[in-house]
């Protein structure tokens, strides 16, 4: 663990069971971390789904955090709240108890097998940018170069669907 703290944001979605409470006990469980502090949390918004339509909507957030973690490290900690949490990975893009994406670190641009950062499909997805964009519109995408807020923008409008809870 690092003594310096980094800046990542954390995609939070689920649409099984009670998705309210599943993104409340992700945030928890995140807060529990040694080196993790969330600085700020979006509103939740009901999204409908992409990929596989034939399911439940979504619930979706983004947090902010602070952390001492290192990029693999901080995907390990999200992937072991997950898999606590009971996500089972069955089909790309099909329900899911909880969803934990590391969307951006720092301006770090990262590509290796096990993470891509900035989150590959994060500048097309609504779900996202309308939470990023509410609590942290100048955010800027390290490869596209534009904040939250412009990429939002520049969304078709069927990709913005979406409804605070």
């Amino acid at each position: 663990m690092s003594d310096s703290w980094s800046l990542a944001y954390i995609g939070l979605g689920a649409n099984l069971g009670d998705p309210a409470a599943q993104l409340d006990e992700a945030r928890r469980r995140l807060a529990q971390i040694d080196g993790i502090e969330i600085t700020r949390v979006s509103s939740y918004y009901t999204t409908p789904p992409v990929g596989v339509l034939d399911q439940p909507w979504f619930v979706n957030a983004v947090v902010e955090i602070r952390t001492r973690l290192a990029p693999l490290a901080l995907l390990d900690v999200l992937q072991e709240i997950e898999n606590a949490m009971g996500r089972i990975r069955k089909e790309r893009w099909g329900p899911r108890l909880v969803d934990l994406d590391l969307l951006l670190y720092n301006t770090m641009i990262i590509q290796s097998p096990r993470l891509v950062i900035p989150h590959p499909e994060m500048h097309r997805r609504g779900f996202v940018l309308l939470p990023l964009a509410e609590i942290a519109p100048q955010t800027r995408h390290p490869v596209l170069h534009k904040t939250a807020a412009t990429l939002l923008a520049e969304l078709e409008p069927q990709a913005k669907v979406a409804y605070k809870l």
